[in-house]
């Protein structure tokens, strides 16, 4: 799970649209582009360029609003610029600007001289900011891969996983026809956000709306099914391992005690599933994904049947569903 080097040239030349795009370009330092950024924070240096440098943020990101830029334009009226050099003595990945301001040419004289790149946004410093810190969260978030498949049932990001051959591909397909969607099929990329979500989508964004069907070969499910059956990714609420029916199992019959996968430290309610004659699986996906929404609404149906068996056991009565909290 070793995180590939990002560096600012990988920053600058990322093509994000819409709300995500960044708007970057470099206008100083060029030579530092392959410097590599390691933080996922952002450091808004005022404290440093009034020249208190203690707990200096120098790993991360430097982002100049409109008053880092007032104050290294005082710097330079001024003609006091020691804070400047000893701001640049500092292996910093970047400074950028936000709304198109510009450094002042002793600022730029000491990015080229230090080798650090200097970039500039059109956008609002707290939109900049919001827009890199979502951006950070993906790029340095734990990733692994593994063999499974995303589908999305009733609003619920379900990954399927089972030995090779126990038919999760034509499981997704009956779901697919459905009127459920795709995420990804096969190997699948699992990232921890936030440090509580794990989004799952496909590990290649060309192959992974294709699916492998025995007998049938590869086919692509947006030309089959329409773009409404795919999606690029998806928030993992529910694992469900399928595996063939085994009778010496003791498979859960009540649902009381939850059981979790636990996908790079974030716990996930699991199901396990037994693949048998006469079962119908798609069925079956769709009432545990809308179980699993109804866990999180705090109706777990599987421990009020307990509470009111014993309470029928107890004296007779049992608790009605306006009355169970």
């Amino acid at each position: 799970m070793a995180r590939k080097k990002f560096t600012v040239f990988n920053l600058l030349e990322l093509d994000l649209k819409g709300y995500d795009a960044l708007e970057l370009r470099c206008i100083g330092g060029r030579n530092g582009l392959m410097r590599e950024i390691s933080n996922s924070d952002i450091n808004r240096p005022g404290l440093a360029l009034s020249g208190f440098f203690d707990f200096f943020m120098s790993d991360r990101v430097q982002l100049f609003g409109k008053g880092e830029v007032a104050y290294i334009q005082k710097l330079e009226d001024e003609l006091t610029d020691s804070s400047l050099e000893t701001f640049f003595s500092y292996a910093m990945p970047c400074c950028i600007f936000s709304n198109n301001r510009e450094p002042t040419q002793e600022f730029c004289r000491l990015a080229e001289q230090s080798c650090c790149p200097i970039l500039q946004t059109s956008l609002e410093t707290t939109d900049f900011n919001i827009r890199l810190l979502r951006l950070f969260s993906n790029v340095f978030a734990l990733k692994k891969s593994i063999h499974g498949i995303i589908v999305e049932v009733h609003g619920v990001g379900i990954l399927l996983v089972g030995e090779s051959g126990v038919g999760k591909s034509e499981l997704a397909l009956e779901l697919i026809e459905r009127g459920h969607r795709l995420v990804a099929d096969d190997l699948v990329e699992l990232r921890c956000v936030n440090g509580n979500t794990i989004l799952g989508t496909g590990t290649n964004p060309l192959t992974c709306h294709h699916m492998e069907i025995r007998g049938i070969g590869i086919i692509n499910v947006s030309k089959l099914f329409g773009v409404g059956a795919i999606l690029d990714k998806k928030e993992i609420e529910l694992v469900i391992r399928i595996e063939n029916w085994n009778p010496k199992d003791n498979y859960d019959r009540l649902g009381i005690d939850l059981t979790y996968a636990h996908i790079l430290g974030v716990k996930i309610p699991m199901e396990v599933i037994p693949v048998g004659d006469g079962r119908n699986l798609p069925i079956i996906i769709e009432t545990a994904a809308i179980n699993e929404r109804l866990k999180k609404m705090g109706e777990h149906s599987a421990r009020k049947f307990v509470h009111n068996v014993v309470k029928w056991t107890e004296n007779g009565s049992f608790v009605s569903n306006d009355q169970w909290i």
